[in-house]
């Protein structure tokens, strides 16, 4: 699977960490606060999306009155906590990436999350000296299934597209690796479980946990 591989770019939650269990309540939580149901297809609809896209379909969609910015903001504070505090490592992160470094092979994270809550997670689990680069969607015009996110990310490590490894969790950032270039391992997810045979069909590996990476 590494063979060749200059770079590896990782997405962060339901890859790196265990931690799309809590977006489900949070939405419903925030969607009560002004009478809103959650819609049962609502989580699928915005997978991939980045954080200010989602916040724009939120506005757009359920006509909350409070500004983009504010929206994200209570977004992060109703999440902080928890990535803070209990949010996990997926299985075998931790010393992965400690051998990808280890094989002098540079890292990166391509998050659609708020740079907030992306670099206090990394802090937490003591994960934030291993990744060279950590870039979320919103730096870019598109969020994932477009490959825009991680093809800055290869930019900014200096390598070539054809020489970078994607770890994805959800069909759309599957999708978005190879759509820039790059090869795709999916990564075995609950929240995900409905679309695994998808994941399959759409990567070039698939694990289940990251001591199964073949070097």
């Amino acid at each position: 699977m590494l063979e060749g591989i200059r770079a590896v770019i990782f997405d962060l939650d339901g890859t790196v960490v265990d931690s799309m269990w809590m977006w489900e309540a949070i939405d419903i939580e925030y969607l009560g606060r002004f009478g809103i149901a959650l819609p049962p297809d609502l989580q699928k609809t915005i997978s991939g999306m980045s954080f200010s896209e989602t916040a724009v379909y939120f506005k757009e969609t359920f006509g909350i009155p409070d500004s983009l910015e504010k929206i994200k903001a209570d977004w992060n504070e109703m999440a902080m906590d928890k990535y803070c505090h209990e949010v996990s490592l997926k299985p075998g992160v931790f010393s992965f990436v400690r051998k990808l470094k280890e094989q002098g092979i540079k890292t990166g994270i391509a998050t659609s999350n708020s740079e907030e809550l992306a670099t206090a997670v990394l802090a937490a689990l003591g994960l934030s000296s291993y990744f060279d680069e950590v870039h979320m969607s919103c730096e870019v015009k598109k969020g994932k299934p477009a490959p825009d996110i991680y093809l800055l990310v290869a930019e900014c490590l200096q390598e070539l597209p054809e020489h970078c490894l994607v770890f994805e969790d959800i069909p759309e950032g599957i999708i978005a690796g190879k759509a820039a270039g790059m090869r795709v391992c999916g990564v075995e997810d609950d929240f995900s479980a409905a679309y695994r045979e998808e994941k399959k069909r759409l990567a070039d590996y698939y694990i289940t946990d990251f001591d199964e990476v073949a070097w």
